[in-house]
């Protein structure tokens, strides 16, 4: 179990640095393409068509850092209004509907990628696979999946009780 929680760390360090590049990646396509219409006065077609590529890759890896942090208001708030034994009670089964997720998300999402056969028109010499949109999904699951290593402290609303590990 150790062995998967440093798995579980190392997974979220690197997620955090690739969010951290699309985002990076996403900025510096939009600010070409402003660039480019402040300078020419003409707009480049395919600026923001790219940009959003990143979107979903953004969207499902970053849901993954807040699980792994126990980031979700609604699940800290149930949490700490129930009494113990039934919040306690309801962090399980709050984990188990994730696990249940992440499986679906493999599941599905590796069906969805290998079935992805159409590509994408950013510009008319520019395409890109829709793989490339569908891949995001099994491993957003796969990395859920990784972070349930954790167990309870993922949902106990502390911080602490997750980072701590790490530092430990």
């Amino acid at each position: 179990m150790a062995g998967m929680r440093r798995l579980s760390n190392g997974l979220n360090a690197v997620v955090i640095y690739v969010c951290i590049a699309l985002v990076g990646v996403m900025l510096a396509i939009s600010f070409a393409g402003s660039f480019y219409m402040v300078i020419t006065g003409d707009s480049l077609s395919w600026t923001y068509s790219l940009a959003r590529l990143f979107v979903p890759w953004i969207g499902l890896l970053s849901s993954t850092v807040a699980l792994r942090y126990g980031e979700h208001v609604a699940m800290t708030l149930v949490s700490r209004k129930l009494p113990r034994p039934w919040a306690a009670a309801t962090q399980w089964l709050v984990l188990g509907a994730v696990a249940l997720l992440g499986l679906l998300l493999v599941e599905t999402g590796w069906d969805f990628f290998l079935n992805s056969t159409q590509y994408y028109m950013v510009s008319d010499q520019f395409q890109v696979h829709h793989r490339w949109i569908a891949a995001a999904v099994p491993i957003t699951g796969l990395i859920m999946l990784v972070h349930l290593a954790h167990g309870k402290a993922l949902l106990d609303g502390s911080r602490d009780s997750v980072i701590g590990e790490r530092d430990a």
